[in-house]
């Protein structure tokens, strides 16, 4: 094996990735060595590239970016058990400290002490990453390309948010469809909702939520309706018993509380670049509402229904795949994100050599 490796990294406060050769890494007794085959891009890798918001608060360069991700394991460590040379794998982006009170009870995706592949710790944009044994998720080859692979750990997100209620009959709505949102769309489509209503401003991910199975989509930028109104009377004015909030918008959340149908369920996803105003008031406790917020996977619940989901073919991400780039075109894959151009992005490091 060579000694050296290509990786993307974050290596000075400021905007920008550069790809660099930096030395193949040494793991932990408890750690394995995957060989990358394909990793995807993520909404944070962007905020991290832009140097913009929570990311220049909480990373700390020089530091090796990327989370999503499904390789081949070439070495393990001494500590390691159950894990072997050539497993097909992918991992939990979260690692979590296993002894505080969240993890202890079965909430580990609460942990505070979390550090996150990419984030606080080096990443998976590289031909090679150390990954913690307890975070390692086997996949099966004959079942799952490295590309829907990889693809697995953010669409756990949407397992956790949608798989938490029957939504057997129900009316459904996503505001946001980006990659989150749409596969909420799908899982929501594959569990039985009766109706399921789409809201975003790219008229392109819009039509992708079509493929995934919205019955209705709407573009509030092309209309004079309020969504709120829409949502209300797409559903015979009562408004959705579901709305999932996937884009962090403060517009976008007013809608969801405004839309929603009394006693119904709001549930938080999206994440707001600004702080928000709510009227508890009139928007939450006059109507009954159930307001839900959450971030992340239940580990390792959430990867077992997103396993299932995937390899029987319930739920088809390939429609959000709309790029695959080499490890050295980083750059490109930013800024078909930023400018609304891709969905999901795949990126192949042993390309880039």
């Amino acid at each position: 094996m060579a000694e050296m490796m290509v990786a993307v990294r974050k290596v000075r406060s400021e905007p920008g990735f550069v790809l660099e050769e930096i030395p193949i890494p040494q793991i932990a007794p408890d750690e394995v060595l995957v060989s990358i085959e394909a990793a995807s891009v993520c909404g944070s890798d962007l905020s991290i590239w832009k140097w913009k918001g929570w990311s220049s608060k909480r990373v700390r360069p020089p530091l090796t970016v990327g989370h999503e991700m499904a390789g081949r394991v070439v070495e393990v460590g001494q500590e390691v058990r159950d894990v072997f040379v050539d497993d097909y794998v992918s991992a939990e982006s979260h690692v979590t400290c296993g002894i505080c009170k969240a993890c202890r009870t079965g909430q580990a995706h609460t942990c505070a002490r979390t550090k996150i592949l990419g984030v606080d710790r080096d990443g998976v944009f590289a031909e090679y990453a150390a990954i913690p044994q307890k975070v390692v998720w086997k996949n099966d080859r004959s079942k799952m390309s490295p590309e829907i692979a990889t693809i697995q750990e953010p669409f756990g997100n949407a397992v956790f948010a949608a798989m938490e209620y029957d939504l057997r009959g129900a009316e459904v709505a996503v505001l946001g469809c980006g990659p989150i949102g749409l596969f909420t769309i799908g899982i929501a489509r594959a569990s039985g909702a009766a109706n399921i209503l789409a809201t975003d401003v790219n008229q392109s991910r819009l039509q992708v939520a079509r493929t995934m199975g919205a019955d209705k989509i709407f573009n509030p930028t092309k209309s004079s309706q309020n969504t709120a109104i829409w949502l209300k009377e797409s559903n015979e004015g009562e408004g959705p018993d579901f709305v999932f909030e996937v884009s962090g918008a403060s517009a976008a959340l007013d809608a969801a509380l405004k839309g929603v149908r009394s006693g119904g369920c709001v549930t938080l996803i999206g994440i707001p670049s600004v702080s928000t105003e709510i009227d508890v008031a009139n928007d939450l406790i006059f109507k009954n509402i159930k307001l839900h917020a959450l971030n992340g996977r239940r580990i390792f619940d959430s990867w077992h229904r997103t396993q299932w989901l995937l390899e029987s073919g319930a739920v088809d991400v390939s429609p959000l795949i709309t790029h695959k780039l080499r490890l050295d075109e980083i750059d490109r894959a930013m800024g078909l994100i930023e400018g609304g151009q891709a969905c999901k992005i795949v990126l192949y490091p042993k390309l880039s050599r």
